[in-house]
């Protein structure tokens, strides 16, 4: 390999139902883009998921994690199977591996591709920063007298300042290099104590950064997403706040098979994570109609993290010059295979 080509190790963590046909084909983009601009990817496979766990009765030994954490990033395709309890591949998989390798941002951008009949407006592009790790999802709460009438269950949110102010901070610096307007999100009128510390870390942040800081109720966050999306530029919020905004920003581009996503540890202590947010959709699955446009631009994302704007941007214009010539699976109305799409986006990348 001559001195002046870059490579990196990537984890393939395939996963379930459509999630290896539509992680095949964005590596596909990515090895094109690679021997276009000078770098290449040293793919190490991952066999988690439904059918691991079922077969072995593992869900993320720690010898596996031990392997993750030598690489560069993850490539997630999804995982989930009807065959598989509620929870087992969530807590034990996902949430594990966004605590134990510290990916506190989960970056999920919206934008509107030309081509796509969508519900939100034609110019609404902004992204949104999840904290990660904390609130609601950090698993503190249980149940007691269960089964009884007096039956009790409870979630509590926990919010650190540190990681409150980490995850605003790179919101801040993000929103800096768009338009320099951050917006906060939250319910400060109702969950006056995780809303107070939110809001008084993001205003000493903002100011530290120079942006603009504006704060908005999720409740009206939802309804301003749909009537007044460019409001909007980058979005913070907490943990469960962030999982529902995103899916309605989802709905409002094109749906789930457009949407990606990045599970980001930004001081790069350890790996981050990339995957489309579709979910494993199994009725789909062997079909070849999966919608692979997720995945490429979670890739896109990944090569982006891995400091390849330049070929993240080139893999993102290739997916909007095969949305624009509707070229499209039949999630978005289009008559196009995964294969066909591929093929397309493949046509433009070269």
């Amino acid at each position: 390999m001559p001195d002046n080509v870059r490579s990196y190790a990537v984890a393939h963590l395939a996963g379930d139902g459509i999630g290896p046909e539509v992680t095949a084909v964005a590596r596909d983009l990515v090895d094109l883009a690679g021997k276009q601009h000078g770098f290449t990817i040293d793919w190490r496979h991952c066999p988690l998921g439904s059918e691991h766990y079922l077969r072995t009765g593992e869900v993320l030994p720690d010898e596996v994690l031990d392997g993750l954490r030598k690489t560069d990033a993850i490539l997630l395709g999804a995982v989930g199977s009807p065959q598989v309890p509620p929870g087992v591949l969530e807590r034990g998989l996902l949430l594990r591996l966004r605590f134990d390798l510290d990916l506190y941002v989960n970056l999920r951008p919206a934008k509107q591709r030309p081509g796509v009949d969508a519900a939100g407006a034609d110019d609404l592009d902004f992204v949104v920063v999840r904290e990660n790790t904390e609130g609601l999802y950090a698993g503190a709460g249980g149940i007691v007298h269960r089964g009884t009438a007096f039956e009790t269950a409870t979630e509590e949110s926990l919010n650190t300042r540190a990681g409150v102010e980490r995850c605003v901070r790179y919101a801040a610096k993000l929103a800096a290099k768009r338009s320099g307007k951050l917006t906060l999100v939250h319910k400060t009128n109702v969950l006056t104590n995780a809303g107070s510390l939110w809001m008084r870390v993001a205003e000493e942040v903002a100011a530290d950064q120079g942006v603009s800081l504006d704060y908005t109720h999720v409740d009206a966050a939802c309804l301003y997403m749909v009537s007044d999306s460019g409001r909007f530029d980058v979005i913070v919020t907490d943990n469960l706040f962030g999982d529902i905004l995103t899916d309605l920003a989802a709905a409002l581009t094109g749906g789930l098979g457009l949407s990606a996503s990045g599970n980001l540890n930004p001081d790069k202590t350890g790996p981050s994570m990339f995957e489309p947010v579709h979910g494993s959709a199994p009725d789909i699955a062997g079909q070849g109609i999966a919608n692979p446009i997720g995945a490429i631009w979670s890739a896109a994302l990944m090569l982006g993290h891995l400091e390849l704007s330049a070929q993240a941007d080139s893999v993102v214009r290739a997916i909007e010059g095969a949305t624009a010539a509707r070229v499209v699976t039949p999630d978005l109305g289009g008559t196009a295979t995964t294969r066909q799409v591929t093929d397309a986006i493949l046509g433009h990348l070269s």
